[in-house]
């Protein structure tokens, strides 16, 4: 592996490329002293946007030919795009020259290459992509959040056990509390698959407390939240529109009149509290679960803060070992349903 903690960043991708990810990066190195950054992409283009920086013990460039569009098929990027900065990025984690990879860029090609160039832990069918969100008591996890639209009970069952041991490494919770998402709680609610997975996580060993519905992800009482790319990635979306929806309304009513205006002042430091409590830059920075190495996936729009915190993101997973522990935890759980089933 790199002789010191490094981490390969996907200059070119996402919506602003080396304009967000290059400072993000400069932005990185002076808040973390030992990580060092290895920007993939155009040299030209980095370079350009590197200026006169220090940290050159830290920071190399090194060039990629390709870029991957936001919107272009993941098959295609797959076959045509072998000299993409994401590809690249890739391929340092798998040659063990960097510990994990960042990239802002197309979603749907980000995990179709990872997959292919990086591989499955043993035991695992398929990634799942999960993210943090605020909450009363904190945040709270969820997954999955796009990368599969159609999963079975095994999958669902799977993404449990594999969040549950990342919220138990990066929050320090020891028996983080599972919840599968449903129409409601109770027994005769939902899908067959779902209906499935819940009996299989009743019967596991995992803290899991049974269906929750969506207000449950934000009202606390819940660490980690299952369900399918479908309606995770909808909850997710619709979540981040009723936060833009709150702060809308509330900028419209302190702006009306002059005593609105004079009473916004007043509730000045509580609103700033708010905007960071929700803050979607703050969360920025989805792991991909399942692959033998370390992917984030930032927002395609992230700006300059929302990217740098997917980069701390990838670093404490780095810290964690969390590929290692995930693929200990998955063989832990089928071992132990094994015996249930024989005993």
């Amino acid at each position: 592996m790199a002789e010191r903690l490094t981490i390969a960043l996907d200059a070119m991708g996402g919506d602003h490329g080396p304009d967000v990810v290059v400072a993000s990066a400069l932005e990185f190195l002076r808040n973390s002293k030992e990580t060092a950054l290895i920007l993939v992409g155009k040299e030209d283009a980095i370079v350009q946007h590197l200026g006169g920086a220090a940290f050159a013990d830290r920071l190399s460039v090194q060039h990629a030919s390709q870029e991957v569009g936001m919107d272009e098929a993941p098959s295609r990027a797959l076959r045509n795009k072998k000299d993409s900065s994401m590809r690249v990025a890739l391929d340092l984690v798998k040659n063990g020259k960097a510990n994990a990879c960042v990239s802002a860029g197309n979603t749907g090609a980000l995990m179709a290459t990872a997959r292919f160039v990086l591989k499955m832990l043993p035991l695992v069918d398929r990634p799942a992509i999960i993210t943090a969100v605020p909450s009363v008591q904190g945040q709270t996890h969820m997954l999955d959040l796009g990368a599969n639209v159609d999963c079975t009970a095994e999958h669902l069952f799977q993404f449990a056990v594999m969040g549950s041991e990342l919220v138990t490494a990066v929050s320090g919770i020891e028996a983080p509390k599972v919840g599968l998402l449903n129409i409601g709680e109770e027994e005769i609610k939902g899908n067959e698959q779902v209906k499935q997975a819940h009996e299989r996580l009743v019967a596991s060993t995992l803290n899991y407390i049974g269906y929750v519905e969506g207000d449950d992800i934000y009202l606390g009482g819940v660490d980690l939240v299952v369900s399918d790319g479908f309606v995770g990635n909808i909850a997710l979306k619709a979540s981040e529109g009723v936060a833009k929806l709150v702060r809308h309304v509330l900028r419209l009513g302190f702006k009306r009149n002059l005593l609105t205006r004079f009473s916004g002042l007043v509730a000045l430091p509580v609103l700033k509290r708010f905007g960071r409590t929700v803050d979607p830059r703050r969360y920025n920075g989805a792991s991909l679960l399942g692959l033998k190495g370390i992917v984030i996936k930032s927002h395609g729009g992230a700006d300059r803060l929302a990217f740098e915190n997917a980069i701390h993101i990838a670093e404490k997973e780095i810290y964690c070992n969390i590929p290692e522990r995930i693929a200990q935890q998955v063989s832990r759980q089928l071992e132990a349903e094994q015996q249930r089933s024989t005993a």
